[in-house]
């Protein structure tokens, strides 16, 4: 079974962060939340939540007058999608030009290099089988 692919807005990327961060919560926590680095009003907040409900990104659940939110997806997943949603469009769906660019942007160190090498190796080593 396939996970779901998630695309996120940076404005998605905000809310899903607090959310996980405080789940469960309500739109009003999480605007308290985000109003000091955006200044996002409640209403421009529930709009970003109702629609990554829509999204299935989110899950809301009504308890009285309180609509108390979920997150839907992990952070890896979220994750997962970003990173194919870059590979997509920026790279053509080309993986090693991707990872080349990454390798020559980033200062990486000993114990990086390593443990990206391990882990090509157990893939290989996997992919044998």
């Amino acid at each position: 079974m396939s996970k779901p692919t998630v695309e996120l807005t940076e404005a998605e990327w905000s809310v899903i962060k607090a959310v996980w961060e405080s789940e469960p919560c309500t739109a009003p926590a999480i605007q308290e939340k985000l109003f000091k680095p955006t200044g996002w009003t409640y209403s421009t907040v529930r709009t970003l939540m109702d629609r990554m409900v829509a999204k299935r990104v989110l899950k809301a659940k009504k308890e009285g007058k309180l609509t108390i939110y979920h997150s839907a997806v992990t952070r890896r997943q979220a994750q997962h999608g970003e990173l194919f949603y870059t590979l997509k469009h920026a790279f053509n769906g080309a993986l090693t030009p991707m990872v080349q660019c990454l390798l020559e942007s980033r200062d990486l160190d000993a114990a990086e290099l390593a443990q990206l090498e391990s882990m090509i190796a157990a893939r290989k080593k996997s992919s044998k089988k």
